[in-house]
């Protein structure tokens, strides 16, 4: 919204107005009571009456200097013989050195001797010559000169505003009375200057008091800096000694908008400069593009120059604008004017209750619909500050809301959902751009900025510091980028499909110190309501092209059943996705139980909580797939997992792992379930003699696959080349493995604890050392249950065991015996048991 210091001074050249018409009466009436005493004109008429041949003339002289001559082409005394007609009379009044004339001309005067009138019946002109100083303050004074001693009086400083050119006044009806001192005529008057000119219906001139009235009408036309300056009251009235002017419904019109006041109370200085004007029964300013300031009173202080130096708008002020699809409304309860040292406007406090309201409309390229945006300012105090931007007119630079700054906002793509907005703090400051479009918001203390994404996910952050930047496109106001033309991240990543220009949308945002960031997809009717995300960090920046949110500083994210850290996190608030880099942590905790602690959550089996540690992690929100890389490792009570890249898949119940580098193999570590064994701590040993202790069963690979829902997980070479497992009583090396896990708490240790391997199979070129034997097949069957490895292979290539001791056999099968460390063989029918002591 433009504001303009025009429309605020404008009302001073009311006064500028009156000062001419005031001076008008001043020069006129009081050189004609003064030096024209018109009871004497028909007793001087009969005594020193000079008979020209073109009529009569009379002269007063005092002191050897002409005061006036009245020049009459003809005088004739009426029966009556208290009344008398001058015809074609011209009255000049001489200044003291006699360098200038003022000139009173009409056709026909009355005088009334008995009544003490004089009365024009028809038209007069008054010519008030050009005055180098007040003729009438200061004696014996050179024309075009002021003396020290009436310099910054009020008649000394009007007729030196005076001295470039003459004074026409021309009326009809003029009647003075000279008992009263009044001048009156309710006829049209007119007056000009090298100002301007003006006109009124009626007007009466009290000189005994000083009073200048202006009945009805009152119209001035003036140039202010080479532009015209139109000002209209209904009535108008000066007051020579109180140094004050009154006015009613007067209106200002200018180059640049218009001013107007029910009534109007300007006090004057002696120089007649203005001092104060103060405005009554509803002030209102108008700039040039229909932008509207309302208030029911208001006052402005002036300097020495005429320049506004403070106001106040009071009574409930009122605000709207409107232009290139955007509207703008805002009110408050009082306003106060500040301006600078050549008064342009500078900065409007707004106290006790501020709203401010915009609605813009922005069409966009091709065929894509209109956006709307909608945004509403409340605080209970608000400074605007405004920038000059040359010739008397100022536009805002900015605003800055104290005690707790609401700002409400809404957006809708034709005929689409409405996605609202919302940004609290304490504090809200916001900076103005090329037409007057916000380019940056502020805010400090408990700032919180809450929006709604076209897909329905609602989100909220908060922190210590706010700062919001605008894109510069919708600042500028130009048109919008079509929906469907990528747009790429400011931080250089793959192009993001969205739309640029939206008048509401944001380009970037920073939060610092204790940020806290919540998320909460949209619910789909009929589905259960999705589990909300929350983060925290020391820091967060915003990207509004492609909805990116970057924390630092500690930060944590906790999503449903996921507890995510490291030290930097950014997340893609259109789809939730997440991206950890550096020293990531993770954990799942079964998304929904109290506490967070449940079965059944996704790992390696087990029970509780699954924990990972990498160089940094993708989380997929829409899969429920978390990838994590470097060095990554997860672990649920004793089992674990360790891989340059693991993936975990909470929406399937999967877990991935895999290598490309034979250095780095996948690695796992899991419990057997050895359930020969028994309790610990009875001191009883297994039928081995060994005590009762679940095995650890440790593998190598080159990928690993775990279905949670069938308890499996396959092992296969890859890049290591082998898969090598070890199950504690023996090695074995093939190309694929395959792991059975038993349900948590089904057969599981003593303890309650994790889930154990029920049975391993290897496939491919199998080869399995146990107790110095080797034994080499196709396939390897470990029961967690019995301790037993069986060993086959095929009918071209039987299974084979080398022991040191007995030899190389061989059979359709090969049984080893953790427990007992015996060996059986199985072929043809017949079962044969070698038993096999193992060398120490």
């Amino acid at each position: 919204m433009r504001v303009t210091i025009e429309r605020l001074r404008t009302l001073v050249l009311v006064a500028g107005g009156l000062v001419i018409v005031a001076l008008v009466a001043f020069l006129v009436v009081g050189r004609w009571r003064a030096r024209f005493n018109i009871r004497e004109i028909p007793k001087r008429l009969g005594v020193d009456i000079k008979q020209e041949s073109n009529g009569v003339t009379y002269t007063q002289s005092h002191g050897g200097h002409t005061l006036f001559k009245i020049h009459a082409s003809k005088v004739v005394q009426l029966a009556q013989g208290s009344r008398a007609l001058l015809h074609d009379v011209q009255i000049e009044l001489y200044s003291v050195d006699g360098k200038t004339v003022d000139r009173i001309t009409g056709n026909e005067f009355e005088y009334d001797q008995k009544a003490g009138t004089a009365k024009a019946a028809g038209p007069v002109e008054i010519t008030i010559e050009r005055p180098g100083v007040a003729p009438a303050i200061a004696p014996n004074a050179k024309a075009g000169s002021a003396t020290p001693g009436n310099k910054g009086t009020l008649l000394g400083n009007m007729a030196s505003s005076t001295a470039s050119g003459q004074i026409e006044v021309k009326t009809s009806g003029l009647t003075f009375d000279q008992k009263t001192g009044t001048a009156t005529t309710s006829e049209h008057v007119e007056f000009s200057t090298l100002q301007g000119d003006g006109s009124s219906l009626g007007a009466t001139f009290d000189s005994e008091n000083g009073q200048l009235t202006l009945e009805r009408t009152v119209e001035l036309n003036v140039r202010r800096a080479g532009a015209p300056v139109m000002l209209r009251a209904q009535h108008a009235e000066m007051a020579r000694n109180d140094l004050v002017c009154r006015m009613r419904g007067a209106v200002a019109n200018y180059r640049e908008g218009q001013a107007s006041a029910g009534g109007a109370l300007i006090h004057f200085r002696a120089d007649g400069t203005a001092v104060r004007l103060d405005a009554s029964e509803g002030l209102s300013l108008t700039t040039a593009n229909g932008a509207r300031v309302n208030a029911p009173n208001g006052s402005l202080d002036f300097d020495e120059q005429n320049r506004p130096q403070r106001g106040r708008m009071e009574g409930g002020v009122t605000m709207e604008s409107a232009g290139e699809g955007r509207q703008a409304t805002g009110s408050a309860p009082a306003a106060d004017l500040l301006f600078n040292g050549r008064g342009v406007l500078r900065r409007v406090h707004l106290e006790r209750g501020v709203t401010l309201h915009t609605e813009q409309t922005t069409v966009t390229e091709g065929n894509q619909p209109e956006l709307r945006a909608r945004r509403e300012w409340r605080s209970p105090v608000a400074d605007i500050d405004f920038r000059s931007v040359g010739k008397g007119q100022a536009e805002i630079a900015s605003i800055r809301g104290t005690g707790g700054v609401v700002i409400t906002g809404e957006t809708q793509r034709g005929s689409g959902a409405v996605t609202p907005s919302r940004m609290t703090a304490d504090t809200v400051t916001g900076q103005f751009g090329e037409k007057q479009q916000i380019t940056q918001m502020m805010g400090e203390g408990h700032a919180s900025l809450e929006q709604t994404t076209a897909t329905g996910t609602h989100q909220k952050t908060s922190g210590n510091q706010l700062e919001v930047h605008f894109l510069a496109s919708a600042a500028s106001g130009s048109k919008t980028v079509p929906e469907n033309k990528p747009t790429r991240s400011k931080k250089g990543g793959k192009p993001v499909e969205g739309q640029a220009g939206d008048s509401a949308q944001i380009e970037s945002a920073t939060v610092d110190g204790n940020v806290v960031l919540t998320q909460t997809p949209f619910a789909k009717p009929g589905e259960a309501a999705p589990s909300a995300m929350r983060a925290t960090a020391g820091h967060a920046e915003y990207e509004g092209i492609g909805e990116w949110l970057h924390l630092t500083g500690s930060p944590r994210i906790d999503d449903g059943g996921l507890q995510l850290s490291a030290d930097k996190v950014d997340v893609a608030q259109a789809s939730g996705d997440a991206f950890a880099h550096g020293d990531v942590k993770a954990t799942w905790l079964e998304e929904g139980k109290s506490g967070g602690m449940s079965q059944g959550v996704i790992g390696l089996g087990g029970q509780g909580p699954a924990h990972v540690i990498a160089r940094e992690a993708q989380v997929h929100e829409g899969t429920g797939e978390a990838t994590f890389r470097g060095r990554a490792r997860l672990w649920q009570e004793a089992n674990s997992v360790s891989a340059p890249v693991i993936v975990l898949n909470r929406t399937r119940q999967t877990l991935t792992a895999r290598s490309d580098a034979a250095a780095e193999p996948v690695n796992i570590v899991l419990l057997s379930a050895n359930r020969g064994a028994v309790a610990q701590g009875s001191g009883a040993k297994s039928a081995s003699g060994k005590p009762g202790s679940p095995s650890v069963v440790r593998i190598k690979s080159g990928d690993l696959k775990y279905s949670e829902a069938e308890r499996k997980a396959t092992l296969g070479a890859g890049s290591a080349g082998r898969v090598e497992a070890d199950t504690g009583g023996a090695t074995t090396t093939s190309n694929e493995v395959e792991l059975v896990l038993l349900a948590p708490g089904n057969h599981a240790a003593p303890s309650g604890g994790s889930a154990q391997v029920d049975r391993m199979t290897a496939r491919g070129h199998v080869v399995v050392n146990s107790a110095g034997r080797r034994g080499t097949g196709e396939q390897l069957v470990y029961s967690g249950e019995t301790g037993e490895y069986v060993l086959t292979g095929t009918s071209a290539a039987p299974p084979r065991l080398t022991d040191p001791a007995r030899g190389t056999v061989s059979g359709e099968s090969l049984i080893f015996n953790s427990r007992d460390d015996s060996v059986s063989i199985e072929g043809q029918g017949q079962k044969t048991t070698t038993e096999t002591t193992s060398p120490k």
